[in-house]
């Protein structure tokens, strides 16, 4: 919980995806089995998931490092066996207790603004990253194709033991999933090298912000006119920015744990 000293673990390790700016590189991701070709997108072998990263790209996802992750992660793996063929359409599917996964493309976008805002290591990948809203994992495991680690957390148990069970098979290591109150953040693995929230408030919680690392980026929807828009937050030495982009649709950020 945010009040403890211990960081949580998960076994294994993932083996790091390409740097911020690079092409993939010719390497397999431990229990995510794609090798990239420099210089171009791999070959998937689920047709589906190739065409929705080939349509990612279209659609204005630049950064080689977001492809590869979206080409890493068998997003069929986290929604209900009946839901399997709808895996790979840009749409949102449900997974439960009123939750959804997010649109491929929404993801891309989030994790896309989050790499190109966010504090990166000597290797040129995204520091720790807090993941708000574990839902059932699916954008945990994206994250962390990018970032060095990832603290994931969600309030609802039942979710939080499916993520669980969902990313038990994979032994990431660099995943740490907790149930606890995103809204309170994660104290005790801060610093973070960037935020990003599948739930969204009025406002962005200071403990958020107060948990962000000087240099960090959080991208996270907000209330705004009626609907959501997805907002980015910037701090620096010198003080804290926002940025409102496009209009969204999550469900909203809860206190508490149920």
């Amino acid at each position: 919980m945010a009040g403890g000293k211990q960081r949580p673990g998960f076994p294994a390790r993932v083996l790091p995806g390409p740097a911020h700016g690079q092409a993939p590189a010719r390497r397999a991701v431990a229990a995510l089995p794609l090798a990239a070709p420099a210089g171009g997108l791999a070959r998937d072998p689920i047709p589906a998931r190739g065409r929705m990263v080939q349509q990612l790209a279209a659609g204005g996802i630049h950064e080689p490092a977001v492809l590869h992750a979206m080409s890493a992660v068998e997003r069929h793996r986290f929604v209900d066996s009946a839901l399997a063929p709808q895996a790979y359409e840009d749409t949102a599917l449900p997974i439960g207790l009123g939750q959804t996964i997010s649109k491929p493309s929404v993801v891309a976008r989030m994790l896309e603004l989050l790499l190109q805002g966010g504090v990166r290591d000597e290797d040129g990948r995204l520091g720790r990253v807090l993941d708000i809203g574990t839902g059932c994992g699916y954008q945990a495991v994206a994250l962390a194709q990018l970032a060095s680690e990832v603290y994931s957390i969600e309030r609802l148990r039942d979710l939080h033991e499916k993520a669980r069970a969902n990313l038990r098979p994979l032994r990431l290591a660099s995943v740490h999933l907790i149930l606890g109150d995103g809204a309170a953040g994660f104290a005790a693995g801060a610093p973070y090298a960037g935020i990003v929230a599948a739930a969204g408030g009025e406002q962005v919680p200071d403990a958020w912000i107060e948990q962000l690392a000087i240099g960090g980026r959080i991208v996270a929807p907000l209330a705004a006119g009626g609907g959501q828009a997805l907002v980015v937050v910037d701090k620096t030495r010198q003080g804290v920015t926002h940025k409102v982009l496009e209009a969204v649709n999550f469900v909203p950020l809860k206190s508490g744990i149920a």
